[in-house]
């Protein structure tokens, strides 16, 4: 398992560019979806949170590949993704037909869970601009061959978007590999993307199927069993999901799957109530495992976008050359801060997790 050596930063317009849909956000706040008479809007992404992160929090300069449609609609997603900082430049418009039966804006409805009661997600994301991306639609060429990128990162919710997003995924993997950029992805397993296009069988196909051309490679336990077929040992005897020997052994299997692979993270959660999580990490780079402090009862405002938050900090650590260890204690962090606050996309600072990270308290800072 070799280390990971980004390429210059002076030799790149992009530090990180991320392929995926961007939605827009309805949150409820306080209230149920089915009770609520008003949401506050934002938007979120699996793939386009890593790229907000680590603009908004680590200052890389960061860019989008995605498709939206031009509408007003559309434009209140452009106008919130120009507040992220991140480059709008490989957004893919669409016209608008009038009334969305050609291509839409994907929406997200999503209620915050709290003690007993879990929290709740319903999707409106059918025939959005973004699923009906093809094979020959971006220039990769133009992004990684000219623009240039350090890092690039996709996932699993893209992947199950639609029939096509996977060849897009797979044309752009294979152009970032070209020109030596770091490929990371997560696999974000989601049953609602997969159950009408052929399920874990098809997710597992689909994954396994990108997975050669990834570098750094993301996911939970639920992750690596559904999207690549692995288990996790003991899960079935009633252990606790928590216990970070299952997962190595989980993680060691992976890599001699898959020895390309320069990096294996996931994170560990068990949430004991809505509000209330142990959440650590694990990583494996570099021939050796390293672990992240377990944060018993990490109490959580709102869990949507913690491991996206993980994996931006992650990223950062590794891109940073700070370290394998720092990088997976980072990611912790800024998973664990981005729960705190409401909304898909980190508000922490590059400060703010450094002191998570020395073990600071939550003592007022004043």
């Amino acid at each position: 398992m070799s280390a990971i050596v980004c390429k210059s930063a002076q030799d790149c317009k992009y530090d990180i560019v991320s392929l995926g849909e961007i939605m827009l956000r309805m949150d409820p706040g306080d209230h149920r979806i089915h009770t609520t008479r008003q949401f506050q809007v934002w938007e979120g992404g699996g793939e386009y949170n890593v790229a907000r992160g680590l603009k908004r929090c680590f200052g890389q300069r960061a860019a989008v590949v995605t498709a939206a449609v031009k509408n007003p609609l559309g434009q209140l997603l452009e106008d919130l993704v120009y507040q992220g900082g991140v480059c709008t430049q490989y957004i893919q418009w669409l016209p608008y037909d009038g009334i969305g039966r050609k291509s839409r804006i994907g929406l997200n409805f999503t209620e915050r869970g709290f003690g007993v009661r879990a929290a709740v997600g319903c999707s409106d994301r059918g025939h959005t601009a973004a699923s009906q991306l093809r094979k020959g639609d971006i220039d990769w060429e133009q992004l990684f061959g000219k623009d240039g990128s350090r890092w690039f990162h996709t996932g699993g919710i893209y992947a199950g978007l639609s029939e096509t997003t996977p060849d897009v995924i797979l044309e752009a993997v294979t152009a970032a590999k070209s020109y030596g950029t770091i490929v990371s992805y997560d696999l974000n397993y989601r049953a609602s993307l997969w159950k009408d296009i052929g399920g874990k069988d098809k997710a597992v196909e689909v994954n396994r199927a990108i997975a050669p051309y990834v570098d750094v490679m993301i996911g939970n336990e639920e992750d690596f069993s559904a999207s690549l077929g692995f288990e996790v040992p003991g899960l079935d005897d009633g252990c606790s999901k928590l216990d970070p020997a299952n997962f190595k052994t989980m993680m060691a299997q992976v890599v001699e799957t898959f020895p390309d692979f320069k990096a294996v993270a996931t994170t560990l959660r068990h949430a004991k109530t809505a509000s209330k999580n142990d959440w650590g990490a694990v990583l494996y780079a570099e021939g050796q495992f390293y672990d992240a402090p377990l944060r018993e009862d990490l109490e959580i405002f709102d869990r949507v976008g913690g491991g996206d938050s993980f994996a931006s900090g992650l990223i950062y650590g590794l891109m940073a050359n700070k370290g394998p260890q720092y990088a997976v204690n980072c990611g912790a962090a800024h998973g664990a801060l981005a729960m705190t606050t409401p909304g898909d996309t980190t508000t922490a600072s590059l400060a703010e997790v450094e002191r998570v990270m020395d073990g600071g308290t939550a003592r007022i800072a004043r």
